[in-house]
């Protein structure tokens, strides 16, 4: 007797279901990393790239207002991504004065640092410094497996 060339309904429907299921555990993972990179990717808004530019104005490491509103800006430029873990911290050169050269903003500790040279920064931020300091990109965002230099334009290039 010929076997059916097409399945019956409700046989096509549990298949398609198995198969939707097996796959899911294997490609969240990949999606969600891809849906990230893909975020990040876009250019930064003014008012992200106006709150970073703040940085350089000095003080801002003993007032706790003005780091909050630098970090309230990072959490409302990217309020799907939980900045812990994946995002260290932002690297930009410092023009408060001969000794200086980078300055930072640490999120995990939410402090903003200026750095002279020849001291080394914490916690994974050290890879952006080179760049801050003669790449010709406003600041640089440092993450756990990469960094993203950001241009003046808020364009994004992955380093």
């Amino acid at each position: 007797m010929p076997r059916p060339m097409l399945k019956s309904e409700q046989k096509l429907q549990s298949d398609t279901l198995l198969s939707l299921t097996a796959n899911t555990s294997t490609e969240s993972a990949t999606e969600k990393k891809m849906k990230l990179d893909r975020l990040l990717r876009k250019p930064r808004s003014k008012q992200y790239m106006d709150a970073i530019s703040r940085l350089d104005a000095g003080g801002h490491a003993h007032n706790s207002d003005k780091v909050k509103a630098i970090t309230d800006a990072l959490r409302h430029e990217f309020p799907e991504i939980e900045l812990g873990g994946v995002f260290l911290g932002i690297v930009s050169k410092c023009y408060l004065g001969d000794n200086y050269e980078v300055h930072i903003l640490d999120i995990s500790g939410q402090i903003i640092c200026h750095y002279r040279q020849g001291q080394s920064l914490p916690d994974g931020l050290e890879k952006a410094r080179g760049i801050a300091i003669h790449g010709g990109y406003a600041f640089i965002e440092v993450y756990s497996d990469c960094c993203r230099a950001v241009s003046t334009n808020g364009n994004v290039s992955v380093i």
